[in-house]
């Protein structure tokens, strides 16, 4: 297996291959996929414009009193800012599986930021392709949910039949 970052991106040559289009390099290929995907609304006129790794301060920066040492602000970079022809904008960030740091950063722009529509992003075969995380989430709680229902309906009617 190749050289992984923090955030298990593959830094091989041909994890970034998988990962480039039009000669930039993507964080994923979720990322790029997506990037794609609005290239091709943009070619149908569906969308206006489209703008990489808005910046969105979250915390400003200080300097701190017993040290004098600066502590920097922290932003969250999303990976798309677009502008449909109708004139709607939306932030999106795509996300595969995020993590607890990325979860606060997500309630922390949105209890800044409460008139932007945000919206992260996830691929799912199953689910038709892109599809918007929160309803993924709801979507395979429910598949959970209705198979752990038919699991023991199924073992009963076993059961029933072997006592008949």
């Amino acid at each position: 297996m190749g050289k992984r970052s923090k955030h298990n991106v593959d830094l091989s040559e041909t994890g970034k291959v998988n990962r480039t289009y039009n000669g930039m390099i993507f964080d994923s290929r979720l990322e790029k996929d997506f990037y794609i995907h609005l290239l091709e609304l943009q070619a149908e006129g569906k969308v206006f414009s489209i703008q990489l790794q808005p910046r969105y301060k979250l915390f400003n920066g200080y300097v701190r009193k017993r040290d004098g040492k600066k502590i920097l602000p922290i932003f969250y970079i999303a990976d798309f800012k677009v502008t449909y022809s109708d004139g709607r904008v939306e932030v999106i960030d795509t996300k595969g599986n995020p993590d607890s740091l990325a979860l606060m950063k997500r309630k922390m722009f949105e209890g800044l930021y409460p008139d932007v529509d945000f919206h992260w992003v996830s691929w799912s075969k199953r689910d038709g392709g892109f599809i918007d995380y929160d309803e993924l989430v709801r979507l395979r709680k429910q598949r959970k949910k209705n198979k752990v229902k038919t699991i023991p309906n199924q073992l009963d009617q076993e059961t029933n039949k072997k006592n008949d």
